[in-house]
């Protein structure tokens, strides 16, 4: 009696332990979880508030509809909305977070290429689809099957800059004002300074100036910038930035262009410059004034939600939301087995020939980059971003 009850216990260890295996590999799926990490705190609060309100609008939509059909069977989304402060570290920590605790389907961010760059890494790593919106460096996607984004890249976008002010303003002495210790404005001055370089030759660039992020007082590079000669400056840096590079700049008499790139595009671009930014130009991704369609709609319910029209990081969301949620409603079923379920997801994004955003239409390559169109804007003397020019690859 006592062999049969050792025998028994035995057994039951035996099932506990394959049932716990199965489990672990394999459960039951109710709910889609969705992770985003995004910088609701530290220098650019604002790109963060953009990704959190778009994300949630999206998510309004999806359980209006009872949430995300996938192969017959309806799942209800929840996000997971992490603050990676604006840091490089912490958006890695997220991610790590976001994949292994709260075992997300699938990560939507970090938007800027500073934190995008190593959290990529990390999703790559762990074979869990990433799709940045904003993150325009090479490096976010290259060589990650695993990481995609919503946005142009900066090899495209530094050719456009500066074929845009060949054509528009037809200057030859270029200067460049850039933070060397962001991976975003390093990489797109390099390939600004390139393309620069091309239209004109060595030496065209007159003045290449940088510094480094936390920097606010910038009147040793500008007035190094006024001594080269130089007909414009581009300088590619986030809002936060901007008001104080341009105010600096023409406190110092500077009185020629300033251009700027995608991450001029925040609301609180102007708010922060006032009527220094007015009529100068940055290249983006959309531009909010004189849109229709599909783009008006999601700009005035933004607008009548949350009071103010939304930037380019929200619209680029707003796509990358709705590139994610294609992806998963065309995954023949969800299985329970989470590495299995993220490969799916990540085919299927991979699979995306044409999507039509409200940010454009785009093709995904097979590096998991968007060939798409990008948008030349003015700031008006109302403040408003206007489309100037669309220029496409």
């Amino acid at each position: 009696m006592k062999a049969l009850k050792i025998i028994l216990i035995g057994t039951l260890i035996l099932l506990i332990g394959v049932t716990a295996v199965f489990a672990g590999g394999k459960k039951e799926v109710d709910v889609i979880t969705i992770g985003v990490n995004a910088p609701l705190t530290g220098d650019i609060p604002k790109v963060g508030e953009g990704t959190k309100f778009a994300a949630q609008m999206w998510l309004e939509d999806i359980n209006e509809a009872g949430g995300i059909e996938v192969g017959g069977k309806k799942y209800k989304v929840e996000l997971v909305i992490e603050d990676n402060e604006s840091k490089a570290e912490s958006a890695v920590k997220v991610n790590t977070k976001l994949i292994t605790e709260d075992e997300v389907l699938v990560i939507v961010g970090p938007q800027a290429s500073k934190q995008a760059v190593p959290s990529g890494e990390v999703a790559n790593n762990y074979e869990t689809p990433m799709v940045s919106p904003w993150s325009t460096n090479p490096k976010t996607t290259k060589n990650r099957p695993y990481v995609f984004r919503g946005c142009f890249l900066d090899p495209f976008q530094g050719p456009v800059v500066a074929n845009f002010i060949k054509e528009e303003f037809g200057f030859t002495k270029a200067a460049v004002l850039y933070d060397v210790a962001s991976d975003y404005p390093k990489g797109l001055a390099e390939f600004f300074k390139a393309a620069w370089e091309d239209l004109y030759g060595p030496g065209s660039v007159v003045a290449y100036e940088s510094f480094t992020t936390g920097d606010a007082d910038f009147s040793a590079q500008l007035t190094k910038i006024i001594r080269s000669g130089a007909e414009f400056f581009f300088s590619p840096q986030y809002y936060n930035e901007v008001a104080l590079i341009v105010q600096q700049a023409h406190q110092l008499g500077w009185d020629r262009p300033i251009v700027g790139s995608d991450s001029w595009g925040s609301a609180e671009t102007v708010e922060l410059c006032g009527k220094d930014c007015y009529g100068l130009f940055f290249s983006t991704h959309y531009a909010a004034a004189g849109a229709r369609g599909a783009t008006k709609e999601f700009i005035d319910r933004y607008n009548a939600k949350h009071g103010y029209v939304p930037d380019d990081v929200a619209a680029l969301t707003w796509d990358v939301m709705h590139i994610v949620e294609e992806a998963i409603k065309s995954c023949a079923e969800l299985t329970g087995d989470l590495k299995k379920d993220r490969k799916s997801v990540r085919d299927a994004i991979a699979k995306i020939k044409e999507f039509d955003g409200i940010t454009g239409k785009m093709t995904f390559t097979e590096d998991g980059d968007p060939i798409k169109c990008a948008v030349i804007v003015r700031i008006s003397d109302a403040g408003e971003f206007e489309f100037y020019k669309s220029v496409c690859p």
